[in-house]
């Protein structure tokens, strides 16, 4: 819902549950009124009203209140926007008129002196409590070209407040998306990532709650996310007032965006910020229900159990290899088999063969059409993993153009894992990439896709581009590109996004894929912390989990039992990556059971809204998901002290005047008892875990 008010210069966007408010004065400012609960027109044009706070001497009267600052003028604050234009830097904007297309406003700007236009996007939907955001750059030059050094998405304004705590997702390779939380001290703290994508170091998502108020049920909580799948910057200003602004966007630093030459334009990522009232759970519940209504691809389909061969067979691969694990999988219950690295060009090893995508003719002699044929006849899909963006120096594809990758004149072309990136800013690597890519998949029957990235960008340069700067950005729209192409062609094929597990994980590239791969860390212990971060922003649905061999000897040589693996693994979706012709009989039939389990749980999980009952932080932890008349808990004990048992756990998000009966047991709950007294899990000694269902009588 939107209203307007004051002639057309006061604005309010209404969500489920909260309200968006913005005005402008008399000088043509734009400025914030309010975020938070429901509002009426009335209240906000009282708040417009309000004459602004005096301010000290040395400091400008709408620093932190402004809902767009830009370079230039009496501010002091970051700029969301800053602009060259020949030897001028900076802007000063006209207001030129607002328009209103369904749910969405559209604020329109002009700085006549350097022939630029701005436009200022927002959306609320009704049915949530989402604001999305994101700009419009156009030059109105007439000959000559303007710089944007930088033009964030969004800033968004904080009430005041005694005090702020401020919540990241921080990380590694193999330690993604860890939850911490600390008091917001003056200046300024920025996340960010310069490395060519969205990075395992930050998801790019911060929330704040006043004076560490808030709780996982209770509280003002705020929360901004980014839709960018390359470099970026979220920067957190605690200003000398003690006011809260939050800039984001994409690049990381005032390197500078792009070049616009007369009529050219640039849109922004979405910033999409969000206000909740019911604590951190409840705002993970609204990221969720967003992203599964109006971000993921065809979100309301659950996503299969697959089995992907990597870790059972590295590079040594072969067809009847691979047939032969397909057929236990298949016996298993999996649903989606998966050939990952290996079945390529001349790619043994991690050395060679990445850019030249047809398959090994010793290895597959006949290509992938008859393992895929074999794979669907025993009733599985079938997918392969790739790396377009990637290219080994031993490779074909290089030795024909060396001149596709990143690289600075006269400098050493530096490789992580043997391989250098592809300049896919280039219209040449975009048309290979779509030939080679498209050619694949009319190749056979394949109906999943595993794009990794496995290389951040360094030598980032472009030689003879006028602005070399701009592959930044037209990097990852070029890669935005070619997969809403091959979706398009090819509408039947799911896509997940994977960069060294956990490095490209936004709502950008979540817009575009069906599953992300949540970290190359599987081990079932470590993934708990993992998924419990992930989970503040995004949903079970798209969280890629594997159940893999023990004890874990890619990290730190764990050993867990099968039940302890399973069921972390049954928290997002569900995939098994073990060597399956090193498993007993037995082992084979207890992962038939847990996969049949998973199945019926699965629409409950993947769909359903999630409670987090109980961190893991070493003892018993705890995460539920209720869906209409569904419940499902699972539960893990991560050691056993003096022999005594695990606290119960509390649930939420019940009927308290409802019965529930467990199906596996016929046990009758009273749903007050669940809620107060809590779930008796049983669980005892080290790793052990269980799976609770629960149905509304």
């Amino acid at each position: 819902m939107m209203e307007i008010g004051d002639n057309g210069r006061l604005w309010v966007l209404g969500g489920r549950t909260s309200s968006y408010a913005l005005h402008l004065t008399d000088r043509d400012e734009l400025l914030h009124l309010h975020w938070g609960p429901r509002i009426s027109l009335e209240a906000a044009a009282a708040l417009a009203r309000e004459p602004l706070a005096p301010h000290w001497p040395f400091e400008s009267r709408t620093d932190g209140l402004e809902e767009y600052p830009v370079e230039g003028g009496p501010r002091f604050v970051r700029p969301a926007l800053s602009v060259r234009a020949g030897e001028a830097r900076g802007t000063a904007w006209d207001f030129t008129g607002s328009d209103v297309e369904g749910d969405e406003l559209k604020l329109r700007f002009t700085d006549p002196a350097i022939g630029l236009a701005l436009t200022l996007h927002y959306r609320m939907r009704d049915d949530f409590d989402v604001v999305e955001r994101w700009v419009t750059l156009s030059s109105q030059l007439a000959d000559g070209s303007l710089e944007l050094l930088r033009a964030d998405a969004a800033t968004w304004t904080l009430p005041e407040r005694d005090g702020w705590r401020l919540s990241q997702l921080h990380g590694r390779w193999a330690a993604e998306s860890r939850l911490v939380r600390s008091g917001l001290t003056p200046g300024e703290k920025v996340l960010g990532s310069r490395r060519g994508h969205t990075g395992h170091q930050h998801l790019p998502w911060v929330a704040l709650d006043a004076g560490a108020e808030a709780t996982e049920e209770s509280g003002e909580v705020y929360g901004c996310a980014l839709g960018w799948s390359g470099s970026w910057r979220i920067a957190v200003h605690h200003l000398p007032d003690g006011r809260v602004q939050i800039n984001g966007g994409a690049g990381y630093d005032d390197s500078g965006l792009m070049r616009l030459a007369p009529g050219e334009s640039y849109t922004s990522p979405v910033f999409a910020g969000l206000w909740s009232g019911a604590g951190f759970g409840g705002a993970s519940r609204q990221w969720h229900a967003w992203q599964l209504a109006h971000v993921i691809p065809r979100a309301g389909k659950p996503r299969p159990v697959l089995y992907n061969s990597w870790e059972a067979t590295l590079f040594d691969i072969s067809e009847d290899q691979q047939r032969a694990l397909a057929r236990r999988a298949a016996d298993m219950g999996v649903e989606l088999f998966v050939v990952d690295d290996g079945w390529f060009g001349a790619r043994t090893h991690d050395a060679a063969g990445l850019g030249d995508w047809t398959p090994n003719p010793t290895r597959f002699p006949g290509g992938l059409k008859p393992l895929a044929d074999e794979v669907h006849a025993l009733g599985m899909q079938f997918g392969i993993w790739v790396e377009p963006e990637m290219v080994n120096p031993d490779s074909d594809l290089y030795r024909a153009h060396p001149d596709w990758v990143q690289f600075q004149p006269g400098r050493t072309r530096t490789e992580f894992r043997n391989q250098l990136v592809l300049n896919l800013a280039r219209k040449d690597v975009q048309d290979y990439l779509w030939e080679q890519l498209d050619g694949l998949l009319s190749s056979a029957p394949i109906d999943y896709v595993k794009w990794d990235f496995n290389r951040c960008f360094t030598d980032a340069g472009w030689p003879g581009e006028p602005y070399p700067q701009k592959l930044w950005v037209e990097h990852v729209h070029a890669f935005y590109a070619l997969v809403d192409r091959l979706r398009a062609a090819h509408p039947h094929v799911a896509f997940e996004s994977c960069s060294g597990g956990g490095g490209r994980i936004d709502l950008g590239v979540l817009s575009r894929t069906d599953q992300v791969w949540t970290s190359d860390n599987t081990d079932p212990l470590d993934r708990l912390a993992i998924q419990y971060g992930f989970s503040q922003l995004h949903p079970a649905r798209v969280m890629a989990a594997w159940v893999t061999d023990s004890p874990n000897t890619q990290l730190n040589g764990r050993v867990s039992s099968l039940r302890f693996r399973f069921v972390s693994a049954m928290a997002g979706v569900l995939g098994v990556g073990g060597d399956l012709t090193r498993w007993s009989p037995a082992e084979l039939a207890e992962a038939r059971d847990w996969v049949a389990l998973y199945k019926e749980i699965r629409p409950v999980v993947q769909l359903g809204a999630q409670y987090r009952l109980r961190p893991p932080d070493g003892g018993l932890g705890a995460v539920q998901y209720t869906r209409g008349d569904d419940t499902v808990v699972l539960a893990w004990l991560q050691a056993q002290h003096y022999g005594e048992p695990p606290p119960a756990v509390r649930l939420r998000g019940l009927d308290p005047a409802a019965s529930y009966t467990c199906p596996d047991t016929g046990t009758v709950y009273s749903g007050a008892v669940l809620l107060h007294r809590g779930l008796a899990t049983g669980l005892r000694g080290d790793l052990d875990a269980a799976v609770f269902r629960l149905r509304k009588a």
